[in-house]
This record gives structure tokens, C-alpha cells and sequence, in this order.
């Protein structure tokens, strides 16, 4: 899939025109649904998984989430059931009337539950094909067959042979035509590779949509440390957060990448998120994690050459450059959790870019030369805590790699100016905005500007 991706599978098309000084917006995508996520999560190889399903289930209001399917991997070969999936759902059921005193969305614990399978029992590729079928895969099949225009994110935690046997069965008994239908919705996101499932779809099915990240490692808080202790205190979800073994929420930036906070398009993989950055150039040969050359020698070797996009040069840093913002989220909603009373926690402000309330990245069209200007007015918060602005130019996405100025950068009112050698150029802005409470809460906006 190219970075000229088309909104056939997205919400439709919002057009509108704001009062920009010599600037004229450019036709925008809708991003401000829920996006439809599928955890895969080989529980029990390491408590980060456990760690991470804590904060997707205290976010659990910002995504429609279709599927909790354990799964196996490299570190685990072999599952037999959710127990340790039940206990974090259990949890999240004894805080669900907390939760949704605080925002709307959350959805009801006999949902989760109804969405909690297993899938593969096996490890990789040896448990994909004739009479393989697993509620995990059935249940990604059903989803994507769901009629909803909107794609849906697999995550890999641990191995990836989950949607493998789905792509596989709906290969053996469907068109060609059916298939490609059903592979255009899929939007694939592994973590570290776990398994040689991942080069066995990056091969056979060259244009589905795969994200191998590799750089999750430096964007955590310290190992067991105070703020992890923090999580742990707070009520039935911090009782079952365990303490880091090796490496902390190692699969959290999965569905960071796809958190609906005004930072990003997350079709747009290289804009940069609180789940990291991405090349639209795919890499050839993105390794797994060595135990799968060890399990096996030539486990994804004869699979190549396969492609698959990976992370930027920036690696971690494209994650961690947002920590006050991911860090205090999962903090305030840690006290949502164990807050019966609204106006007893902070919630988040909401950031106004240029009049527009959405979430969605914003384009417009400006000349070489020209000031634009910023505005966040109109941005608020529902505690009417005090609103903190700063307008960030985000060099590493757009085109054009020189400094930008900025002035008055942290008002709510600033003036780009824009380069006058930065004609047939793109340059990134982020409104960043934060509130004066306990723990500070952050909220985002991106600005493109196409320079004619």
C-alpha cells in the first residue's frame, strides 16, 4: 500500500474552508472515528504483555476493540487457554462503573469477554492450514467481513500465525477478488516479529499493509521504578500491572500507534505518533527476534526476499519525544479507575486548530514567503483547568529540512513563516496543549503545510 492511500476505506471526506490569511485548506481525510483493533497477545511469555493490556483496557473508550485472542510465539510455543486474559478482564469489570463516570465509550465488560479467545495453540507457521482453524482466526475473519468501511489493525504481540491462518483460509475458499477485498481492510502491526508467520504474509501477500516494529525499547519510564509503582497502586487494574521482568509494555506502541489523540494519521505511518515513526519504503528482511532463527534456522530466510515497512531512523526517539503526554494519560486513567466522582480527577482538554474542533490532521495551502497564522482559540478543558500552548515544528516528517520560524510559539495565537526556499515542500506543526492539573493532560493537533 503507497503513501497516496484513498479514503475508499475511510470515513468519508470532510471538506471546509477557514479564514487563513493568504492560505488556502486542502481537502481533508476523517480520523476521528474509533479505529477497529485486534489484539493477538502471547500472555505469559513475559509480564509485559499483561502491563500493556492494563493500559489498552484503561484507554479501551478511544478504539472499538473487535478481538483479545491469545496467542503463542517464540517465547511461548505452545497455549491452552485465557486464564491469564480472564484475570485483566475480571479487573477491568470491577472498575468499568468508575470508568465510565469519566468518559463515554468504554465498552462493557461482557463485551470484552465476548471477544476473549484462543487462537493458535501451536507456534508459527507449523500450526497454519488444513484443520487449523482457531476462534482467534475465525474471529479476525469475521471482523474484517464485518460491513464497516473502516480497516481493521491486527496487532501482533507475540507471533503473528493468527491472521496467517485467517489470510489462509479465506485464500482456500473464497475468489481472488474476495480475497483482495479482504486483504485491503487489513492493516497489520507486529511487534519485533515473534515468528515466522509474519515473512510468510510479507511473501505471499506482497501488498497487504505490514508494519514490523522494532525500536520499542527506550520510551518506557525506568525499570520498576516510582511511576510504575504509581500504576500499581490504583486499584484492581494496578493489583494485576506486574513488576518488568525484561522490558517494560513492550507492546503498548502497537496500539499507540493508532490512539485517535490529534497527533496523527495513523495511515499516514511516517508523521509520527505516540506509537513511533514509519518509512513508507519498505525494508527487505526485517528480522524477527533471534529466538525464531533459533527455534528454527531458516525459519523466515526461506521466505526471502519479503518487505515489510519498518521504523525510521529516528527509532524510539519518535515515541519518546511525547512521554509527559503517554506517561500522564495512563496515569489519569489509572484514577479514573478507582474515581467515582468526576470533578475528584483530571481529564483531558481539547485542543481547536484554526476553528476546527476535530481530531483530524489538517492541510492547507500556503505560498513561500507568506506569514500564516495559528490559532488554538476555541480550545478548552472540561475541569476549567488552566490551557498551556506550544506550537512544535516537527521537522522529520514534512519535506522541507531546514528551520522554520515560529513566533510567539507559546500563545495561543503564533505566525509561521514560511521559508522562501521552501517551495513544492511539506512542513509539520503539532499544537500541543496541556492543563494545569493532577497529572497534567495533553491534547494535539497537526498542521501540513503544502508550500506552492
Amino acid at each position: 500500500m503507497n503513501k497516496e492511500l484513498t479514503s475508499i476505506l475511510m470515513i468519508p471526506i470532510l471538506v471546509a474552508l477557514l479564514s487563513l490569511p493568504s492560505a488556502c485548506q486542502k481537502s481533508k481525510k476523517e480520523i476521528s472515528y474509533k479505529p477497529r483493533i485486534i489484539n493477538t497477545t502471547d500472555l505469559g511469555a513475559d509480564p509485559d504483555d499483561e502491563q500493556s493490556m492494563v493500559r489498552q483496557l484503561v484507554c479501551a473508550n478511544e478504539f472499538e476493540l473487535e478481538g483479545l485472542i491469545v496467542s503463542t510465539g517464540c517465547w511461548k510455543k505452545t497455549q491452552s487457554n485465557t486464564d491469564m486474559l480472564d484475570k485483566i478482564v475480571d479487573a477491568y469489570e470491577q472498575v468499568y462503573p468508575n470508568l465510565t463516570v469519566h468518559a463515554d465509550g468504554f465498552p462493557t465488560p461482557d463485551h470484552l469477554k465476548s471477544i476473549s479467545v484462543m487462537g493458535q495453540t501451536g507456534y508459527g507457521m507449523g500450526d497454519v492450514g488444513t484443520g487449523k482453524d482457531s476462534p482467534g482466526s475465525d474471529l479476525i475473519i469475521a471482523s474484517v467481513d464485518k460491513d464497516d468501511p473502516r480497516p481493521v489493525w491486527v496487532m501482533g504481540w507475540g507471533g503473528m500465525n493468527n491472521v496467517a491462518q485467517a489470510i489462509w483460509k479465506v485464500r482456500e475458499t473464497r475468489s481472488k477478488e474476495e480475497l483482495e477485498k479482504f486483504l485491503n481492510k487489513l492493516r497489520l502491526f507486529d511487534i519485533l516479529g515473534q515468528d515466522d508467520a509474519g515473512a510468510w504474509i510479507a511473501k505471499n501477500f506482497p501488498d497487504v499493509f505490514y508494519i514490523r516494529a522494532t525500536k520499542v525499547y527506550n520510551w518506557q519510564p525506568p525499570k520498576n521504578g516510582t511511576y510504575q509503582k504509581l500504576i500499581q497502586s490504583k486499584g484492581p487494574l494496578g493489583a494485576v500491572y506486574p513488576d518488568t521482568k525484561w522490558a517494560t509494555e513492550g507492546d503498548t506502541p502497537a496500539f499507540m500507534h493508532v490512539y485517535p489523540n490529534g497527533l496523527n494519521d495513523p495511515e499516514q505511518i511516517d508523521q509520527g505518533s505516540w506509537g513511533g515513526r514509519f518509512s513508507f519504503e519498505k525494508q527487505e528482511g526485517i528480522r524477527s527476534m533471534s529466538e525464531v532463527h533459533k527455534i528454527q534456522e531458516d525459519g523466515e530466510t526461506r521466505f526471502d526476499p519479503y518487505f515489510m515497512h519498518g521504523n525510521t531512523e529516528d527509532g524510539g526517539t519518535s515515541i519518546k519525544m511525547w512521554e509527559k503526554g503517554y506517561n500522564n494519560d495512563f496515569a489519569a486513567r489509572m484514577d479514573w479507575s478507582i474515581t467515582k466522582k468526576y470533578e475528584e480527577a483530571n481529564h483531558h482538554p481539547i485542543a481547536v486548530l484554526n476553528k476546527d474542533k476535530s481530531r483530524n490532521v489538517l492541510e492547507i495551502y500556503a505560498k513561500a514567503g507568506e506569514d500564516v497564522e495559528l490559532s488554538a482559540s476555541g480550545s478548552n478543558d472540561p475541569d476549567n483547568d488552566e490551557i498551556k500552548y506550544s506550537w512544535i515544528y516537527y521537522k522529520a516528517p514534512g519535506t522541507y529540512k531546514e528551520e522554520v520560524s515560529i513566533e510567539i510559539n507559546t500563545s495561543l495565537q503564533a505566525t509561521l513563516k514560511v521559508p522562501e526556499d521552501a517551495a513544492g515542500k511539506t512542513i509539520h506543526v503539532i499544537l500541543e496543549i496541556h492543563d494545569n492539573g493532577s497529572p497534567n493532560l495533553y491534547a494535539y493537533r497537526r498542521l501540513i503545510l503544502n508550500v506552492k
